[in-house]
């Protein structure tokens, strides 16, 4: 049977919908990682109020926003450089910084490598330890960073969740000097990990001139469909970033989202408590009730390995027929047949999951 994830990520309701035979909104999505809380209000109501821009093209030059996302982050606007999607901000550094070798340490997002290939680079990548939690270890990285001409870094990591502590990215950070590589960081999943864990190298930016932080908005504010992510690095990089950009990639009505979004301090403190919860609930009923694995991650979901009696693809197929979507990461390469991710959502949806969870398994257990 073909993988539901054939175009490499979660959330293909198409796919799903072919697939199981139910309608594309008939889903409990536990394959992509979205807020659980939806857009904010106020976003929605933003945009139905503005529905008429979509007559206008949108400014070039992204100023409004730039200007909001500055004084937001207390960054001078010529480090920023918004995108469409965080995955968008990643393809213009590869297109700007032209790397020969790129560096990834798997398991990650499919898209480093992917967009890599793309633009004609070769890929190296070396394997995290399953007990450091897929982290490499430092000698792993150092030899990655005198190898390569740019390293991608996810911090939380995808599909782990597991964070870079600040001693390490700027470990990282400081080899870039001395290697003459790039650092690529990818922030996307950062909102959701708890404000006391969470790290950035964006304070010292001035001291890393070849260190891109890479940022998503599209998951924090529930706006996957719009498409609005940011770079952030030394305007240098950010001016030749800016100029493989294609005109008015970024549609008018993602920046005014954009813009709303970040007046939600409330909303991102709410998520923040909501899935610092959910997850360690969640997280419970894996090891507990299933005796399964789930990796500790930072972010707004879990990578679980299930027992030796199942395979990601067998779970993933019995609860899609019950309109569950899960995440297999059976194609990650580092990662076993065994292994699959979800997302963490509300209370009542986790518990659906965990009905399902509990029925697939009760009914394979009749089959044998």
């Amino acid at each position: 049977m073909e993988v539901l994830e054939k175009y490499g990520h979660g959330g293909d309701w198409v796919s799903a919908a072919k697939r199981y035979g139910m309608p594309e909104n008939g889903f409990l999505d536990y394959s992509a990682n979205i807020n659980p809380l939806g857009p904010p209000p106020s976003v929605i109501t933003a945009l139905q109020n503005h529905l008429h821009e979509m007559t206008r093209y949108p400014d070039p030059a992204h100023r409004s926003f730039r200007q909001a996302l500055g004084k937001r982050l207390k960054q001078d606007e010529e480090w920023l450089l918004p995108a469409n999607g965080a995955a968008e901000a990643m393809a213009l550094a590869l297109l700007a910084l032209a790397p020969e070798k790129v560096g990834v340490v798997y398991p990650c997002f499919s898209e480093y490598a992917q967009l890599s290939e793309q633009f004609g680079a070769q890929v190296i990548g070396c394997f995290g330890r399953e007990e450091n939690g897929y982290k490499a270890e430092e000698s792993q990285l150092r030899q990655l960073f005198e190898q390569t001409d740019l390293v991608f870094v996810g911090s939380p990591n995808n599909p782990t969740g597991i964070l870079y502590t600040a001693d390490e990215l700027k470990r990282m950070a400081g080899w870039t000097a001395e290697t003459n590589t790039w650092l690529v960081v990818d922030e996307a999943f950062l909102d959701f990990v708890d404000e006391k864990k969470a790290f950035s190298l964006e304070d010292s930016l001035g001291d890393y001139p070849r260190v891109i932080l890479m940022r998503s908005m599209t998951k924090m504010y529930a706006i996957p469909g719009l498409r609005l992510g940011y770079a952030i690095a030394h305007p240098d990089v950010i001016a030749r970033m800016k100029a493989k950009q294609v005109s008015w990639s970024v549609n008018a009505l993602a920046l005014l989202a954009g813009e709303h979004c970040l007046e939600e301090i409330a909303y991102e403190k709410e998520t923040r408590k909501l899935i610092a919860e959910e997850r360690e609930y969640l997280r419970a009923f894996l090891h507990k009730e299933l005796g399964w694995q789930a990796w500790p991650g930072e972010a707004n979901f879990l990578l679980v390995r299930t027992s030796k009696d199942w395979t990601a693809q067998e779970l993933q197929t019995g609860l899609g027929k019950k309109g569950i979507l899960i995440r297999s990461c059976a194609m990650y390469p580092g990662l076993t047949p065994r292994d699959f991710r979800i997302a963490v959502r509300k209370r009542e949806e986790n518990e659906q999951l965990m009905d399902a969870l509990r029925e697939v398994c009760e009914e394979r257990g009749r089959k044998r």
